[in-house]
């Protein structure tokens, strides 16, 4: 996901590539998550941007805004997998394959695609916004553009450590940290908090800070939050002044080296020599150096679960353990009816990972079915049938399932059906 350094890039070449000319085409291609979830439509964004003049663009966070001749001014959101590309130069942040073959253009899962002016003995410049995953946010701010940032959505975020230096002061952090009794790392990816801090850079942050990501907020010191405050700014401000061109990170950065993780040959370790270790905490990767980053007060027991996986334990007694915990689990989840199952569970925080944008509203599925028949499902007679469920499974199902598979024992919600 693009995070602060990946958008400072973004801005840096609408800057140089957009700024003083004047947009003669559009085109956008109409999607209801990118365009209506935040209610604005393609067709909207094609007449207010054809026909005026690029004045400036800006940032907060993972933010990001270009600011026209005169109102509405378009507001960004790169989501997941979002990107704005350009037909004259190369500004993704992945470099391209060597002998790979060459983009179509306009690029597949065009948002909107537009063409400049050519003026002053200058060609034209396309430009194309992207996004395969649909997660990504355009809108329309009708307000000045020096008042883009008190309007929704970035009045509801937190200040952006390199834009906003001197909101984000010791003190800042400090009573931001007194307040929340939450691990540290989840604290710092909340943009309500604070922008542009995700996954990778709050990782960096609590590397470079010697924390352990689990650590409550509440329970650090002054002398830790003194260094988290540096840190957060090292970090952030040196990702942006490089325009998140990673071969140019720093060699000690956790960065550099925690991209091994399941490649066949790679080895996960720091080049001291410390192990990255990776753990699962609220939904997310983190990579972790357990030398380098100590306990030095409580820790969420995700963590702490994870993290004793690093101890001299027998794997066959642990996964023993664990198996025997899921079996148990699965059974209780069977005979309880309407109980959300695990892989429901895992479902939801994946699509909360994926959506890590401030109060936005998540997409809505309802079956054609439903929506006709308030909620039921009905068959083919026209009676209505209520679908209850039995352990995540349809009760019709279910009764099929154990008519067909009467073996005299009970069998598990997670074995696939054969």
């Amino acid at each position: 996901m693009p995070e602060i350094a990946e958008v400072a890039r973004t801005v840096h070449f609408v800057r140089k590539l957009l700024v003083g000319k004047t947009i003669a085409k559009v085109a956008a291609t109409d999607d209801a998550n990118v365009y209506g979830k935040v209610g604005t439509s393609a067709a909207e964004f094609q007449k207010h941007m054809t026909g005026k003049k690029v004045v400036d663009a800006g940032q907060q966070g993972k933010y990001f805004w270009i600011i026209m001749s005169s109102p509405p001014h378009p507001v960004m959101h790169f989501g997941m997998s979002g990107w704005l590309k350009f037909n004259s130069e190369h500004t993704y942040y992945y470099q391209p394959k060597k002998g790979g073959k060459e983009e179509d253009w306009p690029p597949k899962f065009m948002k909107f695609h537009l063409e400049t002016k050519a003026e002053n003995g200058e060609e034209a410049i396309e430009a194309a916004f992207v996004d395969m995953r649909r997660f990504a946010r355009i809108r329309l701010v009708d307000c000045p553009a020096s008042e883009i940032r008190k309007v929704s959505p970035l009045k509801e975020n937190g200040p952006d450590p390199v834009v906003d230096k001197d909101v984000v002061t010791f003190e800042w952090l400090r009573e931001k940290c007194r307040a929340k009794k939450l691990p540290i790392k989840a604290m710092l990816l909340d943009q309500a908090n604070i922008s542009g801090i995700g996954n990778w850079v709050g990782d960096e942050v609590m590397y470079n800070a010697k924390m352990h990501p689990e650590q409550y907020a509440n329970t650090l010191s002054d002398e830790q939050i003194k260094q988290l405050h540096t840190s957060i700014h090292y970090i952030c401000s040196t990702a942006v002044d490089l325009l998140g061109d990673s071969d140019q990170f720093p060699e000690d950065w956790l960065f550099k080296h925690r991209w091994g993780k399941g490649k066949k040959g790679t080895s996960n370790t720091m080049p001291s020599g410390e192990k990255i270790l990776f753990l699962t905490v609220g939904g997310r990767t983190s990579a972790v150096v357990p030398s380098v980053q100590r306990k030095t007060g409580p820790v969420a027991k995700e963590m702490s679960e994870a993290e004793g996986a690093i101890d001299d334990e027998k794997p066959k007694k642990s996964k023993g353990k664990k198996r025997k915990a899921e079996m148990e689990e699965n059974e209780q989840a069977e005979v309880r009816p309407k109980q959300t199952t695990a892989r429901t569970k895992k479902a939801a925080v994946k699509e909360e990972e994926d959506d890590d944008q401030v109060k936005e509203a998540k997409p809505q599925v309802n079956s054609a079915s439903n929506q006709v028949n308030g909620g039921r499902n009905v068959s083919k007679k026209g009676k209505s049938v209520k679908d209850e469920t039995v352990g995540g499974t349809p009760a019709s199902k279910k009764v099929m399932n154990t008519a067909e598979n009467d073996t005299g024992r009970r069998r598990s919600g997670r074995l696939s059906k054969t």
